[in-house]
This record gives C-alpha cells, structure tokens and sequence, in this order.
C-alpha cells in the first residue's frame, strides 16, 4: 500500500515533528520532572540519557522500520512479517486503545487548569483541595474531557498531511519557545521563606542536574534504573503501535536512521527543559519538600508555586498549562490515529467516519472512567502493591503490563526470529548508512530482552515475592 494511496508525510520535517509531537506529551513535561526529583536529580538524567541512546533507539528504531517496510499498521504489521507471530500486532493495538480511555481525560485536566488561569482565579487553583474536588466532581471533568477530546477527533478527521503533520509543525516550535522562556524564567526566580532563608533558582538547578548518590545502595540504583526505563515508553512512544503507525506514512527516501537520532534529540530535549522549567521554581517556593510531591507536581504543587509568584504567576500559569495542553494534544491525537489508522484498515471505512466512531466510544469510555471519581469509586488493589481507581487500572494495564511485555515480545522476534538484519536493510534500503547497526544488532539481541522482561517483572510485583 502506498502513502500516496493512504496519506503520508509530505516531508521528513513534517515526520519528525508529527514523531516527536507524540513523544513530547504529558509524560514528558509532567513525569519526568518529578522522577528526576525523586531520583537523585542528575544521576536520573544521566541514567535516562544512556538508556534513551541504546534501549531508546533499540525500539524506536524497530516500531519505525517495520512500519515502513510493511506499509502496514499495527494490527497486521507483524502478521505481514510472519504469520505465526500476527498475534502480536493485535496486542500492541490493545495498548493505545486503553490508554485513549484515559488521556482525553488528563487533557481535560489541564483544560480546566488554563480556563481557571484564563479567568484570574490562580488563587483557587492553589488552594488545598481544589484539584481533588475538581475530578470528583459529577460534571465538570466530563465537559473539559469533552472539549479537549472534540479537538483531537478534528484535528485526525483532517488527515496525515492536513491534519497530523501540519497540525505539529505549527504547535510544536510553539511548544519549544514556551519551554525555553518558563525555563529561563524559573533561573531568575528567588525567594525568601519565613526563617529567612533565601531559596534561587541557580540552586535549583543545582538540585536538578548534580547527581545525588546520598544513601545510594545497589537495590536503589535498580529502581532508579527501572524508573528511567518506564519512562523511555512515555517519552518515545515505543512498544504502542504509534511509531510503526507514523513508520507507514514514512516515504522512502527518507533517511531514517536520521530520523530516529533527531526524534531522540528532540524529545530528550524538551524532557530536560521540562525539568529545568518545573523543578527550579518548586524548589525556589517549596524546598525539597514541595519536589517530593510525586504525580501531584503539576496539579498541585505547581498552581501553589504560581500562587506565590504575585501578579505575574497568573500569566506563567496561563503559559504554562497552554504549552502542556498542546504536549498533550499532540501525544492523543497521535494515539487516536494509531486506532483510526488501523480500524480503516480492519473495516474498510473512510478515515471521516471512523474518526467519529472512534472519537464516541472513547468519550463513552471516559465518561465511565471520569465517574470512577465519584460514582463508581472504589480502591482497586494493583498487583506493583498500589491501590488505584479505573484510571490507575487502565494506566497499569497498559504501560506496567503490556508495554514491557510487547517490547520484550517485540525483540525476541526481531532478535532472533527474523534476525536483525530485516531491520538493518530497511534503515539503508535508499542507500543512507545505519550508523549505529551494531549497537541495534546487540541490543535487539542480548541486552534489551532481558531489561525488558526484568522491568516487566518488576512493574507487575512478581520480583517482590523474592
């Protein structure tokens, strides 16, 4: 099947940008800042960086090749490939079904948090309680869920080219600039606290990239490790079915492996900036304790620092959720496509109406999920030893279970079932040089298995029964 009969990227730009735009989302600029915080500052980053250019590029690499050398989407990618092994497309597809039932959501969090700064009640955003009675309540997240979800059917109603791709080459160097200006301004901030002591954003810095190894025992590198591990999935989009549905759309002479490295710089670029924006400035109005928040940074640590900002925290908090409303939005547009994508293939259908199709039942399945809050609340036992609502389920199923058992499955066949070679030949199939081919040859082989199916253990509990 060819792009010109299904759509594509018009450019390798436009590839990039519509790639990194689903790498770049919520995981990015709300994740990684208060992983980093909690482990350890810059021993987590230097960690991540070297997992992002081996384990990273491992499987960015393999969902993109086999997107472009089967032309095909996730569901029958792999039976393409090999028929015994289909079943594995069809697992991957499971993952960006469950986890559209929760972002619109999330989107329809931030959505709320730019209407409360639009209309100058920063002030309540901050109060304690504020958000915990926002997603509780019976209406209000449903109607902003809505909203922000309208928008992601629209913008993949339009298309590859006039949809996806222009989409993300005009919100993405947007995105960029709101980054690098909140990040600088975070460095100039100061603040003196009631027993006079003096907090700068320098020094936040400092907390942020100088690597802490306080109290660093063998087992506690390990979990930072697989920490930064579960992050890659969030960052680079991998092991969901979204890069070998993006690698479909992918003309033929474009150089890849070029590709790749500049989606990995590129993402790894905005989670950096996204600490440097994000941590500083909690330090600077709540010490190390306000870092320790955990997944409440942005929705509640963040408002009480712009709380404490005076005036001009009302505009940084207006920037702020707009720029992580569009992370978000290019993350779940990209999610939606992945399932557009592949049910126009399944059912034949126009990609107009399978968008609305597909757009209502994921509003129906919010909405079950969005009264998980408050109708249907119940504390449901995970088996990582957590408890959750159907949101947390839905996230655990989806990036704790399946994710690392897709990418484990996912390199055991391209390993050592079709061999290494398969991708290799399509990385240089327009005569460009794979320059890193005996890193990915490695790697797909021998080391990324194995991490795979150690975090895999790890994020399901089993290895706590030891």
């Amino acid at each position: 099947m060819e792009n010109e009969k299904k759509g594509g990227f018009t450019s390798s730009l436009g590839f990039v940008l519509s790639a990194a735009g689903s790498a770049v989302g919520v995981g990015n600029i709300w994740r990684f800042p208060y992983l980093a915080a909690k482990d350890g500052g810059g021993l987590f980053i230097l960690i991540y960086l070297c997992l992002v250019v081996t384990f990273g590029f491992t499987l960015l690499t393999t969902d993109i090749a086999i997107g472009r050398r089967t032309g095909q989407h996730t569901v029958t990618a792999y039976g393409s490939i090999h028929k015994k092994w289909g079943f594995l497309g069809k697992l991957t597809f499971v993952v960006p079904a469950l986890i559209m039932t929760y972002y619109s959501i999330i989107g329809g969090w931030v959505t709320k948090y730019i209407a409360v700064y639009l209309t100058g009640a920063g002030e309540a955003a901050a109060a304690d309680g504020y958000f915990t009675s926002f997603i509780t309540a019976p209406v209000a997240p449903i109607v902003f869920m809505l909203l922000f979800l309208a928008l992601t059917a629209v913008i993949v109603y339009r298309g590859v080219e006039k949809g996806i791709e222009k989409f993300s080459e005009i919100v993405m160097p947007g995105l960029i600039l709101m980054i690098v200006g909140i990040a600088i301004f975070s460095l100039t901030l100061n603040y003196t606290d009631a027993e006079c002591m003096t907090r700068t954003g320098l020094q936040g810095l400092a907390v942020y990239l100088v690597p802490n190894f306080e109290g660093l025992t063998i087992k506690r590198f390990l979990e930072i490790l697989l920490d930064a591990m579960s992050q890659i999935f969030f960052s680079l989009s991998v092991s969901m079915g979204i890069m070998i549905t993006y690698g479909a759309y992918v003309k033929k002479d474009v150089n890849l492996s070029k590709s790749v490295g500049q989606i990995e710089l590129f993402d790894t670029m905005v989670a950096l900036l996204a600490g440097m924006m994000v941590i500083p400035a909690v330090y600077v109005f709540s010490g190390t304790e306000g870092m320790a928040s955990g997944p409440s940074l942005m929705f509640v640590s963040l408002p009480k620092v712009f709380s404490s900002m005076g005036a001009a925290g009302n505009v940084i908090g207006i920037i702020f959720f707009v720029m992580v409303a569009f992370a978000a939005l290019t993350s779940c547009v990209s999610i939606m496509e992945t399932l557009v994508a592949n049910c126009m293939q399944i059912f034949k259908v126009s990609r107009e109406k399978m968008s609305l199709i597909i757009a209502v039942i994921s509003a129906a399945a919010a909405i079950v999920i969005c009264l998980g809050y408050n109708v249907f609340y119940m504390d449901i036992p995970l088996p990582n030893g957590t408890t959750g609502q159907i949101l947390d389920v839905m996230d655990y199923i989806s990036n704790s279970f399946l994710m690392p058992a897709i990418s484990f499955l996912s390199c055991i066949f391209i390993g050592w079932v079709v061999g290494p070679k398969w991708i290799d030949e399509e990385m240089e199939s327009s005569g460009y040089k794979f320059g890193r081919k005996k890193l990915y040859r490695f790697m797909i082989r021998y080391v990324t298995p194995v991490m795979m199916a150690v975090l895999f253990l790890q994020s399901t509990g089993i290895l706590n029964w030891f």
